[in-house]
This record gives C-alpha cells, structure tokens and sequence, in this order.
C-alpha cells in the first residue's frame, strides 16, 4: 500500500515536478550541556557510508549497546539522540572536533526539527558564551585556542550549505561570531571575513543562476498558451530542423551535458530533505519553511521535462518522412553518446520523448529506422524489477569515476527523477523520531549516504567544449505542447481509427483558423 501511495505521488508530482509540500517542522531547544570526554566518537565517514550497516546482519553476535548523555550507539556507532544531545556533538571545545561526516549528518537532517538560524544561534552560544567566566583575560584566552576550531566549523557550513545564509539573520550571526573572534584571535578574525567574502560570491552567482531561470521560464510561458491563441508562425512547421544546426551526435550529447551538469551544481543539497519536509497532523509547531526552497530541484526537473518535450517536437516537426526518420536516427545516436558519457538523465528524457504517442504512433516513419540500439538503451532504463538494468549501469558509471585518470571519466549524472524518488521512499519508510523521542540517527546517516554521492557526481566540471548556438537552442526554443505534438502527428501520419479520427477532429477544432502549415 505505501509503494502504490508512493508510485502515485510520484506520477503527480515528479513527472513533471511540482513541489508544493508544506515545509514545517519545528523544535525549541533546551539548556542542557553534555559532557561527551568519555563519549564513542561517530562513525568515520567510510564507515558510516558502509551499505552493511543498514542491512539485516547474518551474524548471531549480540550488538554492543551504549548510551552516553543523550546518545544512543549500537557498535559504536550513533544510532539515535536526543535533539539537544545530537546539537553538543556538533559544537568543537579545545580538544574536540566533530567528524566532517557527523557535521554533514546532522546540518543535512537538523532542518526537519529547528530552522537553520535556530541551529546557528545556539551553535554560536554553546561555542563563545557558555563559557564566559567573566575575566576578559581568561575569556580571551580561550577564545584564542578553540577559534581555529570554530572557523573550521562555520567553512564546513557554508561551503556544504551556502544557501541557509540567504537568511539574513543567519548572516548576522556570521558577522557577530567574526567580532567575538577578533576579540581573542586576528588571525581568525581575517579567515571569518575571507569565508564571508567567499560566501558571498557564491551567493552572488546563485543569484544571477536564478535570475536567468526566471527569464528563461517567463519566456517559457510566453509561449505556452492553448492551440487556439497560437499564431500560423508559432505552428509553422518547416523543413530544416536539428540537424542544421548540429549534426554530431556526441557534440550534441556534450551540450546536453554542459546544460545537465551546470543545473545540477546550483542543486543545494538541503533541497533533498526540505523538498519532502511535510507537517504532520500532530505537529502544531510554526512553520519555519514559509517560502519554498527547492527551487533549483524543480528547475533542473522542469529540464528533464522541456528535453522530453524538444525530442518529441523535432521528430513530429519536418513534414517529409524521410527528414522525420533522419531526425529519430540522429536522436536515437544523441543517446547512446548519453549513455557512453553517463549522462543517464537526458538519456531517459530522450527515451522519454520518443515514446510519447505522437512519437511511437508514426509506424511508417520507424519502419525506416533501424531500431536495433535504441531497443538496447530502452531495455538500459527499463523501470522493471526496480530500474535493475540501469542501477547496475550507474554502479558502472560511479566506479568508472571512483578511479577515473580523466575529467570525462569522472562524469555522472542520474536519472534524477529516480533519484528523487529514491529519498521520497527512504522519508516515507523511516521514521524521523523513535518512541523514546529521540531523533532516528540512522535514517539520517542513510539520507546523507545518498545526498553525499550525489555531491560528488555535482563538483565535476563538464571537460567538453562549448557550442554556444547548440546550447541557446537547446535552452530557449519554443516546443510544441502535447496537443500540438498530437496534432502534428496526425497531420504527418494519419488517424488509424475512428477515436483517433474523432481527436484530430477535437483538436483542429481547437483553432480559430485552418492553419495550411499544418496539413498535407
């Protein structure tokens, strides 16, 4: 019953993508400080990724149990924690840091109970004002031997997760700490500012991203009006097409690539976790996600569903059979040079458009084609048994990159729908909390085990040459909507039957004029 749930949420709202969930959550803090001298430290960051650690054990050995001050560990390994408890493990003292896995962890997971300016504020009092003894010798004395330790802490913050400082609040605590650092340390008070000054050209960037997101969807819409309001020029079809403008299938998969990589490295990787972030009926806290923030999630999703969309209308567009063939031949190359790169997202937008029924439904036009590879690389991305096929492809693709001597080798990007369904289910299926109240450390160790590859797929820089005319094309234009694709279709490969009779009928209907562009 929860797979079927699941499946129909992801038919919903994945293809295409419409975030709209509720983001609330929220937890007070209490003022309770642990002593962690004698505590396990957490797992290392190979360890804590390790698969076994989440699968059923064939070993009949009794797990080692341990609680220390809020902590739950099973084999040495943190299992659960009280909020307050998991908070202390993250904040350094003079002789101790967090592992970067820990710290990963936990600022990933901790925005499903506290607001991330929640988090900082008491990260910044547990660190600095705690232990204020009140003789300004002493207080800058120690503020001078455990600062290296807290500059390290805030890089790790904002490099991981610059997004959370688009909050101004958080921003201010950021300056704050810098003033409170200089007051016992110069050296760490300039390595605060550099960090600042390095946060905000991020942001900066992230800014001009999403600005230029917002001209090409305004654009977008321009021309995403009913078949009625199309003009003749916006239905014209034509006899050039794709292939006048690139006719190399592998530099065609290289834009394609550049487009692919370039979305995915603006994707924050607290959009996973905020994007299925949903207030329960028990919950009455405020919500403290009160604007969506997974806007670059659904971009790149919005993507995947414009290239599906651009096949289709290629393939439908030139009125000649022979020129509709060409295209599906060059298409149907375009993705296995997808493939070969391990670009399996518009790889399966490609599989995507050309099963579209404007698409598959023109049997004279495949009967010219050789359909030979493209039946391989659809049986690559077949969803049965779980998308087997292509999990056992990506595990090929991760270890080609794990030992990769090249940029190109080092390449992969996801069908990222999948992907995203992938952490839906590991949401759904685990609870956040245990009965005891305390936070359920594992599933969060297995959610990071997921974001964390996806990290290390996104900092590759694409290594391929730009062709600037293929990516304007690409990015910016117009497509036919699914009733124009419908329409084309029937107007290059008549209707079969009556039903299909009575929808050309529908659809010619739907214009206020005879449009002769789109008859024979």
């Amino acid at each position: 019953g929860a797979e079927h749930k699941g499946d129909q949420w992801f038919k919903k709202r994945l293809l295409p993508l419409n975030l709209d969930a509720a983001m609330q959550l929220s937890y007070w803090l209490t003022n309770i400080f642990i002593h962690r001298s004698k505590m396990p430290q957490t797992t290392p960051y190979s360890s804590k990724f390790n698969p076994s650690t989440y699968s059923n054990s064939h070993s009949h050995r009794q797990p080692v149990e341990e609680n220390y001050g809020g902590l739950h560990y099973r084999d040495n390994k943190l299992v659960s924690g009280s909020l307050e408890a998991l908070i202390q493990l993250l904040v350094p003292t003079v002789d101790y840091y967090p592992d970067r896995s820990y710290i990963f962890t936990f600022l990933l997971s901790s925005r499903l109970f506290l607001h991330p300016f929640e988090l900082m504020s008491r990260v910044c009092y547990l660190c600095v004002d705690h232990h204020r003894v009140g003789d300004p010798q002493t207080d800058k004395k120690r503020i001078r031997e455990i600062a290296p330790k807290i500059v390290q802490l805030l890089t790790e913050w904002t490099e991981t997760f610059p997004y959370d400082f688009r909050d101004e609040r958080m921003m201010r605590s950021l300056k704050e700490m810098t003033h409170r650092l200089a007051f016992g340390d110069e050296l760490s008070r300039r390595a605060m500012q550099r960090l600042i000054q390095r946060l905000l050209r991020k942001l900066t960037t992230l800014g001009q991203y999403e600005e230029s997101l917002a001209t090409s969807s305004a654009a977008a819409a321009a021309m995403d009006r009913p078949l009625a309001l199309k003009s003749k020029q916006q239905l014209v079809r034509r006899e050039e097409c794709v292939l006048n403008l690139c006719d190399d299938p592998f530099v065609f998969a290289q834009q394609l690539t550049h487009i692919e990589m370039e979305r995915l490295s603006y994707i924050g990787p607290e959009e996973f976790v905020q994007a299925f972030a949903q207030k329960r009926p028990s919950d009455n806290h405020k919500s403290f996600f009160s604007k969506r923030k997974v806007s670059n999630l659904e971009a790149y999703v919005e993507w995947f569903n414009r290239l599906s969309y651009l096949i289709a209308t290629e393939i439908c567009m030139p009125v000649k059979k022979k020129h509709r063939a060409r295209v599906l031949e060059f298409f149907i190359d375009v993705a296995q040079e997808c493939f070969n790169i391990g670009n399996f997202n518009s790889l399966m937008a490609i599989i995507t458009g050309m099963n579209m029924n404007p698409v598959s439904r023109l049997k004279k036009t495949w009967n010219k084609v050789n359909t030979d590879k493209f039946d391989i690389l659809v049986h690559q991305m077949d969803p049965s048994s779980n998308f087997y096929s292509y999990r056992t492809a990506l595990r090929g693709a991760t270890q080609r990159s794990s030992t990769a001597h090249t940029s190109q080798e080092m390449i992969v990007i996801p069908f990222f729908s999948l992907f995203i369904k992938d952490i839906y289910f590991l949401n759904e299926g685990c609870v956040n909390r245990l009965p005891n109240g305390h936070i359920n450390f594992e599933k969060f160790w297995e959610l990071a085990k997921q974001v964390s590859e996806f990290l290390s797929w996104r900092q590759v820089i694409c290594p391929f040459e730009r062709d600037r005319k293929t990516l304007q094309y690409l990015i910016s234009t117009p497509v036919f909507s699914e009733d124009e694709l419908q329409l084309t279709s029937y107007e290059s490969e008549g209707p079969e039957n009556n039903l299909e009779r009575d929808m050309r009928r529908s659809l010619r209907s739907e214009c206020f004029f005879e449009n002769p562009c789109l008859r024979h």
